[in-house]
């Protein structure tokens, strides 16, 4: 069957330009893919195609640079800002940014994390928060919330035990060298159009030499949480949302 030609004035929706034509990996419901999309239309959008280096983690998101077609450096676990941290030195006038999960960013890589704001370095982060370990097994992660259940807390987060969610937005805002920080989430459609705004102004804070930017995507695991994805989509909201609330937490200026 012939190709039909569709006219730019007739065009209502296509592939991101950036997207690969690689199978994503991602389970059913996964905010990954919706937050793939929103990187790719940004970067194609702001021209950055051919000046963008992205730097990949360890967990879920592991596979990134199969999907989205710009440079990409795979980081070792947690140290995804450390790396994105020299690469934007030698390259001051590339746009990089790190795009890591809660299991990465907010456990082993939290001093990486807070150090790279403190130093208020020209780095962009898209941080993925589905509180919880999905890719090995759906274990409690450090924004798993209280009461929660997951491999390794079957009755239920527990304070006593486990301590309290981290909420790393909150904590960064306190360090001068951040000055864009930002909660966003992928779970209607209105929210992916605010995700996306988000997501283009942490990229301009960061090419504008204005210090460390942070948009932290609140997100569903629907493996992980064992629901499926309208379940996980309505969990979210009555659970986590409460908790990390979205919005602009702090957009300021770089001290000088």
């Amino acid at each position: 069957m012939a190709e039909v030609e569709i006219k730019p004035e007739n065009m209502v929706y296509a592939k991101p330009r950036l997207i690969t034509d690689e199978v994503m990996h991602y389970c059913p419901g996964c905010s990954h893919g919706t937050v793939h999309k929103l990187v790719a239309e940004v970067i194609d959008e702001m021209g950055l195609e051919k000046s963008a280096i992205a730097i990949s983690p360890v967990g879920c998101s592991v596979f990134a640079y199969k999907y989205v077609d710009v440079d990409w450096i795979e980081a070792a676990h947690g140290r995804a800002c450390a790396v994105a941290s020299a690469v934007k030195r030698l390259h001051p006038d590339k746009l990089v940014f790190t795009y890591q999960g809660d299991g990465d960013l907010a456990a082993i890589g939290t001093g990486e994390t807070i150090h790279a704001a403190a130093r208020g370095e020209n780095i962009a982060t898209i941080f993925i928060n589905n509180a919880i370990y999905g890719m090995t097994g759906g274990q409690m992660s450090p924004t798993t919330l209280l009461g929660q259940k997951t491999a390794t807390t079957p009755y239920g987060r527990d304070s006593r035990l486990n301590g309290f969610p981290y909420k790393i937005a909150e904590m960064l805002v306190h360090l001068d060298g951040a000055t864009y920080i930002t909660r966003q989430s992928v779970h209607t459609p209105a929210n992916v159009r605010k995700c996306k705004k988000a997501i283009r102004r942490a990229f301009e804070n960061s090419l504008a030499g204005n210090g460390y930017s942070m948009v932290e995507v609140v997100s569903t695991c629907s493996s992980g949480w064992k629901m499926s994805p309208v379940e996980s989509n309505k969990w979210l909201e009555e659970n986590m949302l409460p908790h990390y609330p979205l919005g602009d937490i702090k957009c300021s200026e770089l001290p000088r």
